[in-house]
């Protein structure tokens, strides 16, 4: 298939890691919004309807299917899946292929030496 004018420039936008860590940030919250709203219609309810059931206003509802708000909470995400039957589930992947998770701090190493206090 050939490339468009905008497959070009934004092959040439994401070789900027700027650009490309906002670029895949931006598709994590459609991910979310659209989600968010396909449960809702799939349950037949207006975005008011949820806010009523979930206590909240519609504004709210409205800014977790806005593709551009970053403010979810966890706890709103599950409030907003018990009440569409559905969970949350969040999951960390590697960023790099091949690449294996990491931990910030070392496994304590646990042996059978033991250390003796004075007096004991």
């Amino acid at each position: 298939m050939k490339k468009t004018n905008f497959d070009r420039y934004l092959e040439e936008q994401m070789k900027d890691p700027a650009f490309a860590e906002r670029f895949n940030r931006a598709g994590e919250a459609w991910d979310v919004a659209l989600q968010i709203a396909a449960l809702r219609q799939q349950a037949g309810l207006s975005q008011k309807e949820l806010a009523k059931l979930l206590k909240t206003s519609q504004q709210q509802i409205s800014r977790l299917e806005s593709p551009g708000y970053e403010g979810h909470s966890l706890s709103m995400l599950r409030r907003v899946a018990e009440v569409l039957h559905a969970r949350v589930r969040v999951t960390f992947e590697p960023k790099e292929k091949g690449g294996e998770m990491r931990v910030a701090e070392e496994s304590a190493k646990y042996g059978d030496r033991r250390t003796k206090t004075k007096g004991k």
